[in-house]
């Protein structure tokens, strides 16, 4: 098999794993999301996570660090918040630090780059998720959000007359109706990025990317962490191709952003992102997860 048939492959495989993967993850997340919001009241995950409450904004980062949540199974997570009517600032800080700091990656960093550098990273992430969150709340960028993303979708409920065992029946198949409504609405954002970043992990090759950001590059982290965006790649693969990237000459602050900028964001969370907020919210996102990739980079780069 020559190699550009075998790109074609790569993509095609990459393609079908995702379209299962984040498939079966939008209606797993979405349907418990769901259940959640039936016995947890929106009244209480106002008070937990208010932009007005200091310690919402660092409840937000850590709940974004237990949750093994990659770039765009956040999504369905964030959309809950958003109709629990959960604080702005404090859902952005969950937006960021929950793909960046799932549990997943915190343990495969501390396996191959050591407990120091782990450390390094994990306060990076938090501190600049709290702190993007927060002014990004004062700048008044809530605006941004799209009217539609507060809409819990609407599906056919029980008659008053129904018994207790057909109301509790029809309650879960309510939410599921409902889990499926948001599934259809961000369906063709889904397979679109899906197909995108496919095709760039396929024809895209290591070798490329680590000569580009040689340790000899001046430029090397902006354009590692460049990079890092348009590829969706899984917790369990970022760190192990990061490793094997530095192996190959990429230099650590390089890989450092490209792991910020993978994990951070993703063309496929960005276009999914398209069903929830205007093109300037998009913006600002992406700025701060590329600020907090090619900052984490130099600082690396510096400190280590």
């Amino acid at each position: 098999m020559n190699i550009s048939n075998q790109m074609i492959l790569d993509a095609l495989n990459m393609f079908a794993f995702l379209a299962v993967e984040l498939t079966l993850l939008f209606l797993l997340i979405s349907y418990i999301v769901g259940v959640l919001q039936e016995y947890i009241p929106p009244s209480k995950i106002q008070s937990i996570l208010s932009s007005q409450n200091g310690k919402g904004y660092i409840v937000a980062g850590f709940l974004g660090a237990i949750t093994p949540f990659c770039s765009c199974s956040t999504i369905p997570f964030l959309k809950g918040l958003l109709r629990a009517n959960a604080g702005f600032g404090t859902m952005m800080v969950f937006l960021f630090a929950s793909p960046l700091l799932n549990p997943i990656i915190i343990g495969l960093f501390t396996v191959t780059f050591g407990l120091e550098v782990t450390i390094f990273y994990f306060t990076v992430a938090l501190g600049v998720s709290i702190i993007a969150g927060y002014s990004l709340e004062k700048l008044g960028f809530e605006k941004y959000i799209k009217a539609e993303a507060y809409i819990k979708p609407q599906s056919e409920g029980c008659n008053t007359g129904c018994s207790a065992k057909i109301k509790q029946e029809n309650k879960w198949m309510k939410i599921w109706k409902s889990t499926l409504s948001d599934f259809k609405k961000v369906l063709p954002y889904l397979i679109g990025g899906i197909a995108l970043g496919s095709m760039i992990y396929g024809f895209m090759p290591t070798e490329l990317i680590a000569s580009v950001a040689s340790k000899d590059n001046p430029f090397a982290i902006p354009i590692a962490a460049v990079i890092g965006i348009p590829l969706y790649i899984r917790a369990e693969a970022v760190i192990p191709l990061s490793a094997a990237l530095a192996a190959k000459g990429m230099g650590l602050g390089a890989v450092m952003a490209l792991i910020i900028g993978s994990a951070g964001a993703s063309l496929t969370e960005v276009i999914l992102l398209k069903s929830i907020f205007k093109s300037k919210m998009i913006i600002a996102f992406l700025t701060v997860i590329l600020t907090m990739a090619v900052g984490a980079g130099y600082l690396y780069s510096y400190m280590f």
